[in-house]
């Protein structure tokens, strides 16, 4: 999974898609340079044309950073250099009147394969990273969590490291749908995931469960490193996020969490299902709180309570 602004990767997917059709254009010059003595593009003779063609300048100064740590990102890259070393070989040679070799065209040819294969792997590697991403929010949805979860789960099961799952609630979500509209609402949850990955550790994942609710996974981490993860998370949230409603109003915000361990004697919905609890307890206690779930929330009192009397939102 790309960790990435949807917003941001569709502008990424845009700009590759405009810059390898600029390139297909380039390479039927290229050959016409070489095989028909169309002039010869002074860029492509430097030593890092690479970098001067369309492509290169989208791979070495537009490409988001994110982008970076895909394969297919470092494929293209190589690729990419290597063919423009070989059409710079193939160019001088033109030039000289000499008769192109056999061996640089085919290389010409293999390198340009290769580089289409992994253009499309990139492609198609955003496309299925926006289908996994909610429209409004930017979180993961809920497709892609049931593999996340139950990886991270087989993983815990076959002796690894704990990891545990946070479930995540906006305190009030209604109360400003209806005091400033539901579009403050809206910029609210974005604000607020936006805000929250941007302090998760980049291996853990934010998937929006439905509504205001939202889902955690933090491999690796056991309940007091989760509850550090997640107490950092709920001070950074109260301190700095602030929407401005159209009236200009501010609007800050707090969220509740509420955190239980993937359990390798559980099942995953189990699991889900003890986070969910210690997060109507967080509600109850008062919100903007972070709660872990442990066996005696089910049977207390308190918890019976919270069932019967929480307040939505």
């Amino acid at each position: 999974m790309l960790r990435i602004d949807p917003s941001k990767l569709r502008r990424a997917a845009e700009q590759l898609k405009q810059v390898t059709e600029e390139h297909a254009e380039w390479h039927e010059n290229l050959l016409r340079s070489i095989f028909c003595d169309l002039p010869v593009e002074r860029d492509d003779l430097a030593p890092f044309a690479h970098r001067l063609c369309c492509i290169g300048r989208w791979y070495y100064e537009r490409a988001p950073s994110e982008l970076r740590e895909h394969k297919a990102f470092a494929g293209m890259g190589a690729e990419h250099e290597r063919l423009h070393q070989v059409a710079g070989q193939m160019l001088r040679v033109a030039q000289a009147n000499q008769p192109v070799v056999r061996t640089d065209f085919e290389e010409l040819v293999a390198t340009s394969a290769r580089l289409r294969l992994e253009v499309d792997s990139l492609r198609l590697s955003i496309d299925a990273e926006l289908v996994n991403r909610d429209p409004l929010t930017g979180a993961y949805g809920r497709i892609a969590m049931v593999p996340e979860l139950s990886e991270l789960h087989a993983a815990v099961r076959r002796g690894g490291k704990p990891s545990c799952i946070v479930f995540m609630d906006v305190d009030h979500l209604k109360r400003i749908n209806d005091a400033h509209g539901h579009q403050v609402g809206d910029a609210v949850l974005a604000g607020a995931v936006h805000h929250i990955e941007a302090h998760l550790r980049p291996q853990d994942k934010l998937f929006r469960y439905g509504g205001d609710e939202f889902l955690i996974s933090l491999p690796g981490a056991d309940l007091p490193i989760g509850q550090t993860v997640i107490a950092r998370i709920r001070d950074n949230l109260v301190q700095n996020l602030l929407i401005t409603s159209p009236r200009g109003t501010a609007v800050r915000i707090t969220a509740s969490f509420g955190l239980a361990l993937l359990d390798p004697g559980a099942e995953v919905a189990d699991c889900i299902g003890r986070a969910d609890q210690a997060l109507m307890l967080a509600k109850s206690a008062g919100r903007n709180r972070v709660i872990s779930w442990d066996a005696s929330v089910t049977t207390s009192t308190r918890w019976r309570r919270v069932k019967v009397d929480e307040e939505p939102g």
